[in-house]
């Protein structure tokens, strides 16, 4: 009979990945074999690793989810309550290690997308003979909010960060934060060591972007849209107007026989971005594309009328 990895996280099948994640979190916490737990312990603690190895994982959890089974695999010999080693990448119920990376905060792990420091879980794994590995500092979460037009550019920014010395005592430091061009919504920026002080070092923080909306551009991968209303003469015979862009005031020419919902594109108008190739570092830019709107009259002149009967006559 499958096992049932919603339930041995105590979690519902409408889980969030950040609700897997903390409950694993919590029940590694609880569980891990160094805790000194016995059998049953390192046995729930295989079931919490199996179980959250399938479910961070899109692909995996959607077969699960259908057929039961995701095949999560093994790498875990608990039967004593101990461990049994591994190979790197060969995976720890279902976890593959050749991700970590071991820089002076601890472990930093990415599994199904989602990447966390694992340090506070398994960092007294990996001390051996020698003692435990003494704890970094806890990460710093703050919020930052930009305009659209600072997260397409980029912009710096300073973030006053209330953080504990190692007696105790809280003080305020300011740091200056460059915030890359085309930053998404929501995403994080991670500063190694800005974090609180631990014995192990300090933590890390994380700056989450918080972007405002545009009234007129939305960000599609590195190009920009917007929609232009234009007028039924200017989309049958042509012309130009001025549009407001995040450079400034642009000139578009309308070709004639525009359509409704026809796309002009303005080249190198776009997000900025980097390429990388034999040459160097390259900065580009994507375009700005143009959505037209052809704006029909609601009500019609008598000689508006005349002439429209009259392009009825020539088939148009």
């Amino acid at each position: 009979m499958s096992k049932d990895y919603y339930k041995i996280l105590g979690i519902e099948k409408s889980a969030s990945k950040e609700d897997i994640k903390r409950a694993f979190r919590s029940m590694a916490h609880k569980y891990h074999p160094d805790k000194g737990g016995g059998e049953e312990a390192a046995k729930k603690f295989k079931e919490a690793s199996e179980a959250y190895a399938v479910l961070s994982d899109d692909a995996k959890r959607k077969q699960y989810d259908t057929f039961g089974s995701a095949d999560p695999g093994a790498g875990y010999s608990g039967s004593t309550g101990g461990y049994s080693g591994f190979n790197p990448g060969a995976g720890f119920g279902g976890f593959d290690f050749s991700q970590f990376t071991n820089g002076q905060g601890g472990f930093h792990f990415n599994q199904g997308g989602m990447e966390f420091d694992l340090g506070d879980i398994f960092g007294e794994f990996f001390g051996g003979g020698r003692g435990r590995r003494a704890r970094k500092g806890a990460t710093i979460t703050v919020d930052v909010q930009l305009s659209f037009k600072d997260s397409i550019f980029g912009t710096e920014r300073e973030v006053s960060l209330n953080k504990r010395t190692a007696d105790g005592k809280n003080h305020v430091e300011t740091i200056s934060l460059k915030i890359p061009a085309g930053i998404e919504n929501g995403q994080g920026l991670r500063v190694p060591a800005k974090g609180e002080q631990g014995e192990g070092g300090p933590g890390d923080l994380i700056v989450r972007v918080w972007v405002k909306e545009h009234p007129v551009f939305r960000k599609e991968a590195f190009n920009l849209v917007m929609e232009l209303a234009i007028k039924l003469t200017t989309a049958l015979t042509g012309g130009a107007v001025t549009i407001e862009t995040l450079d400034g005031q642009i000139e578009l020419k309308i070709p004639a026989g525009t359509s409704h919902g026809e796309i002009l594109r303005l080249k190198g108008k776009g997000v900025p971005y980097e390429t990388r190739g034999f040459t160097g570092t390259h900065g580009k830019r994507g375009d700005l594309l143009i959505v037209t709107r052809v704006e029909m009259p609601r009500k019609l002149s008598k000689t508006a009328q005349r002439l429209i009967d009259d392009l009825k006559k020539e088939g148009l």
